[in-house]
Formats: C-alpha cells, structure tokens, sequence
C-alpha cells in the first residue's frame, strides 16, 4: 500500500521520465521535464497569490499539458479544486463560483465577460497571459522539488455532476480518499486496468480535465509510458474516426452514444482505425447487439466501463470476457477487486444472487458526501455506503448485470415498471439501432409508457411491429403509448442521454 500522498507519485513520475514525451499538442511535444518545469511556476505564482492547504480554487481551463501542469501543482500546494466544465448556464456558473471559492483560475480561452461576471469580487488568476490578470507561468521556477503537502481530511476536489435538474452536486473527495484512488498508483490496478493500459501507447485527449473520468484515463496513459495526444480542433464529433487514423491513436474513451455515432460514421466513410488498442466506453450501458458490432467491426479492442461520480470506477468488462461468453456481453462486468457491492431488496437486505435490486457500492476512494448538500447526502450516503439508485443483479459467474435506474419509474395503473427493460426490448428489435423510454402523465393510466427510437441505417420500422414486440415481451402496460422516430438522442452535458430534453417534446 502506498503511503505517498496524492500527487506525489505524478510529480515523482514526471522527474524519473526526464525527457521521455507525454503530450503531444497539436505540432507541440512536451516532455515530463516539461510539465514539471510548468508544475513548479504556476506552483510559486498560486503560492503568491496566498494558495496553499485548505484554499479553495476553482479553475476553468481548457484541455492542455499546461492545464494538466497546473491541476498537479494546485494539489501538491493542498489546495480544494473545483473544477468549472463547459456549458454551464450563467446561473449555475455564479452558485458554483459563489460557493466559498476563493480564488478562481482561468486560461486566456476562458477569460470571457460571463466568467468575470460569474467571478465577481473573487481574485481570479490566469494561465498565461492576459492584460488585466496575474499570470502563473510567469513565476520563477526555483528548481526545488515539489512536494505533495496536502492534509489528509482536507478536499482535494470537488467532483461535480452534470447539473442536469438544477445547480450540480459536488461529491466531496478528500486527500486521504484520492490517495487510495487507483489511476495516480499502479500498485491498486486491476488485472483488467493493466489489460486496458498495456493498450495506451497513444491516448487521446479531448474534452474537459474537470471531468474526473479524462483526467483518471490521461493518468493512467502517462505512468504506464504512453503519450497523451491533444489535437489542435477540440471539436471532435463530426470526424472522431478521422481524428484516430491521422494521429494514429491507440486509446481514447468515449460515451455510448458517441461509440453508436463513431460506428455509424465508419459505415458510411470508413477509415483506418486499426491502429486502436483501447477504447474505454462509459457513462451508461452499452447495448449487447451494439457491443457485438463494435468488436466485430474494431476488433477485440472495446472495454465497458461502469462507476458513479460518488465512488469512482466500480467495474469493467475486457473485450476478451465480451467474446468469451453471452452472459459476460450482457453484463457491465465484475466488480473491480478494491470495490465492494451489496444488491439490496426494498427492504434494505441484501438479495440472492440473480436476483434484481438497488446496488449499494463501497470503495476506498469514495466521496464522503456533497458540498453543501447534506440533505442529499443523507439520501446518497448510507452507513459506509452509497446508493447508486441503478438497479441490477449478479449472475452466477460474478457478473454486474443492469437492468435500469430506481429513479426511472413509471406508475401504470398504480403498477410499478421500470424504463431499462423496456428500451432493452425494443433495441433487440431487428430494425432498432436505440431505444429511450419516458413516462409521462396519462388521464386514463396515470402514466404511459412513450418511446423514442433510432432506427438501423437502412431499416423503417413499423409502429405497430414495435408495441406488438413489447407486448408478446413484457405485456400490454409497458406497450409504448407513442413512438417517435429520431435520428439521434439528445446528449446531456456528461455525455449520457438527455432524457429530459426528450420528454419535453
């Protein structure tokens, strides 16, 4: 076990690889020396500018080596970051800011009039050179070592959610929890996480380093001795594919809904991608028939992933356990070696195995709870547990199987029935490519059941075939009232499937 507090392990990496490159971005080549050069000048200038144990900074930067340089150096100090993503409203941007911040940290790329507004009074620094701003790099490096001073029950990060009913919640992790966490120390990698890094020689970058699953991945790609490639044109949707085989990636990570938009573009303009090792996919369940394709057409290369912003990584399913077995396909995995589960009935017991319930999950790195929200804390946080309102179960192989959300519910004819095996009914449809299922009011039932799919390229799926599909499957209550044909599904901002954007169609 390790007794280095978190980031002392980077920081340890970066002086021992020297020379040796870890980011490419763009025409750029930026060695270990490199960052850790840039780790100790925006060090000295936060340490100016009174950061240090316990500070609370909020930083909104996009995605460069000198922004991965600096997320070290504000930890090493012992400082509370809470990273500010993309595409936050106006309102959410000033409550997250107004949250006992007391410094904020900006790029020049995010140094617009809304994040000044947002800021207020609050000091707000930059990463490089602005005309009315204190700039970190341009501190002195000393050449001194720099060493991991966080206190151990002290925030190191606040990890938000999407904010996709409200101002987002921010799980609180502390030191001590993100120096048991697994991507910054080999030594508590899974053999499923070595499977996945031996594959990260050219890992791509993209997005946000607030996100805590990036910058888990970015982690894990350069103290396993790849490289972390950062193309110039961050806007990656309409030419992914394209962006692979240029760069001759060999890992990435990616939503479900992207990996469905990724395999539909190489049906039309294939390209190149052979030279994939890794690709990590997340953030909900990958379809079965879909994940068949996927190793199919990229080869034995596509690992699932399955966690929750509160606890972390949970499981992972290998390409090499997908193709072994149908069950294993079906499943999000085994749970990882360091994280605990507990399928729980209604009443609070745990369940047999096979059968379904609520997954409660435990892991050393998890949040303690959330900032500021201590009544959603009680709700999520349970005696050492936390409640990860998805429901699942454990088949006699040891493998995570789910089957939809607590929270997804609709109310039949006073009749409880849950969303995932609905859309799970109709994506087995031979002319459905995806399939989402909202409840909404009914005068005659109470709530109805409403579809919304995407159909297979080529296919023209007929109505009546579908609700005469789920019927023959689950019976006449969980018959979608409407279905709506859609060529792709609204994403959220943390790249899940914006259902709420759907139901108000």
């Amino acid at each position: 076990m390790s007794d280095l507090m978190f980031p002392q392990t980077v920081l340890d990496q970066m002086r021992d690889d020297g020379d040796r490159i870890w980011f490419e971005h763009g025409s750029r080549v930026v060695t270990a020396a490199d960052v850790l050069r840039t780790a100790r000048r925006v060090a000295s200038g936060l340490r100016a500018a009174g950061v240090g144990p316990g500070t609370g900074l909020a930083v909104s930067a996009s995605v460069t080596p000198e922004a991965f340089a600096a997320m070290m150096a504000a930890w090493a100090l012992g400082a509370r970051i809470a990273g500010i993503r993309p595409g936050l409203t106006s309102g959410q941007l000033t409550h997250l800011l107004g949250d006992r911040v007391d410094a904020l940290l900006i790029d020049p790329a995010n140094n617009t009039t809304e994040m000044r507004k947002a800021a207020g009074k609050l000091p707000v620094l930059c990463l490089g050179a602005a005309a009315d701003l204190p700039d970190v790099l341009a501190a002195e490096d000393d050449g001194a070592p720099l060493r991991a001073s966080g206190r151990p029950e002290d925030v190191a990060r606040i990890i938000y959610t999407s904010g996709s009913t409200g101002n987002p919640k921010g799980g609180v992790q502390t030191y001590a929890a993100m120096s048991l966490d697994w991507p910054a120390y080999p030594e508590y990698w899974s053999p499923a996480i070595r499977e996945m890094a031996s594959g990260m020689q050219r890992h791509l970058l993209f997005g946000t380093l607030n996100s805590q699953v990036a910058l888990d991945y970015a982690l894990v790609a350069v103290l396993s001795g790849g490289i972390v490639v950062i193309p110039e044109n961050m806007d990656l949707r309409p030419f992914f594919p394209a962006v692979i085989a240029r760069h001759r990636i060999t890992s990435s990570i990616m939503s479900v809904p992207r990996l469905y938009q990724m395999l539909d573009s190489l049906r039309t303009d294939p390209v190149d991608v052979s030279s994939l090792r890794t690709l990590m996919v997340s953030g909900s369940p990958l379809n079965p028939q879909r994940y068949a394709d996927a190793l199919r057409r990229l080869g034995p290369v596509v690992f699932q992933g399955y966690g929750q912003t509160e606890a972390g990584l949970l499981s992972m399913l290998t390409p090499r356990e997908a193709l072994a077995s149908k069950g294993a396909l079906e499943s999000v995995g085994r749970f990882q070696h360091r994280a605990k589960l507990e399928v729980r009935g209604p009443d609070g017991a745990p369940v047999p195995p096979g059968e379904v319930g609520e997954l409660f999950v435990q892991t050393p790195h998890q949040a303690s709870g959330y900032w500021a929200d201590p009544q959603e804390a009680a709700e999520v946080f349970v005696e050492g547990w936390i409640r990860t309102r998805d429901l699942g179960y454990v088949d006699g192989d040891g493998y995570v199987h789910l089957v939809g959300r607590a929270r997804e519910v609709i109310i039949v004819n006073a009749n409880v029935y849950y969303a995932g095996p609905i859309e799970r009914v109709l994506a087995e449809h031979p002319s459905v490519d995806q399939a989402y299922v909202v409840g909404k009011d009914d005068e005659q039932t109470g709530e109805a059941v409403h579809a919304f799919v995407v159909p297979r390229p080529g296919a023209q799926p007929d109505i009546g075939e579908l609700r005469d599909w789920v019927q023959s499957r689950l019976g006449q209550a969980c018959v979608p009232r409407t279905v709506t044909f859609i060529t792709e599904v609204p994403i959220g901002p943390s790249g899940k499937p914006n259902k709420r954007a759907l139901a108000s169609r």
